[in-house]
């Protein structure tokens, strides 16, 4: 899809990084961004350029911060697409967390994604046209035990999603999430290997998921026909 541009925030490794790389090898021009891995980030940068030869743009900064997504979107020309993939968890019971992990939370996995459509949408306004997608967890729907603030999150974001969706779908553009199961990823490694076997052996599909899964996922919604907005897509290998 030459010609087009795609924003994806926390793009450094994993499901981002995942994604980054999908869109480089259909030809999408990139602009990737981190918050601390800056060395992966360049990286990725240099290794999408050779191997794509697609323009791919590295910004370092907290999405989480108004003036820093500011500072990103006024070195943008053009956007199609942005996928809001930064994102952190926490696990901890409720009653011992500090206010400023709550803020902390809460500021990187949902104000974020509110900064980023904010200066997204004017561009997709301007083309009439347009994709957003959330990258989620099914924990946004069901809750999880020892991750209320970050369950409460990401259940903020599917409404979010779906809001939005009501909001942008006269101007053509489609906004839509992907609430992820386990995904085999860093966020993971809070959990010792028997709790992680434990966890898949829960799953249907007997196994945790890949970032490539996440990956082709999102880059289906960013080509799927305008009729399919505000969904939240569960991906989880039958887990929920």
């Amino acid at each position: 899809m030459i010609g087009k541009t795609v924003l994806i925030t926390g793009a450094s490794r994993g499901i981002g990084a995942a994604i980054a790389e999908a869109f480089a090898c259909e030809g999408y021009s990139l602009i990737i961004t981190c918050k601390e891995q800056e060395n992966l980030l360049f990286s990725l940068q240099k290794k999408l350029q050779t191997l794509y030869s697609i323009p791919c743009t590295a910004f370092v900064g907290d999405m989480g911060d108004f003036e820093t997504v500011r500072k990103l979107f006024s070195s943008i020309s053009s956007l199609d697409i942005v996928i809001n993939n930064a994102g952190i968890s926490y696990a901890g019971l409720l009653h011992e967390m500090e206010p400023d992990e709550w803020d902390h939370i809460l500021r990187t996995n949902l104000t974020s994604v509110f900064y980023c459509c904010k200066f997204a949408i004017p561009f997709m306004l301007k083309k009439h046209s347009g994709k957003i997608v959330q990258i989620s967890s099914v924990w946004g729907t069901h809750g999880a035990s020892m991750e209320a603030a970050y369950s409460a999150s990401k259940g903020g974001l599917h409404s979010l999603t779906k809001a939005l969706a009501k909001e942008l779908a006269p101007s053509n553009i489609q906004v839509n999430a992907i609430a992820c199961g386990l995904i085999d990823t860093h966020m993971n490694a809070c959990y010792s290997k028997e709790e992680l076997n434990d966890l898949i052996s829960q799953i249907p599909a007997n196994r945790m998921g890949k970032p490539s899964d996440v990956a082709h996922l999102t880059l289906s919604l960013a080509s799927a026909t305008n009729y399919l907005t505000g969904q939240i897509i569960t991906l989880d290998g039958g887990w929920m």
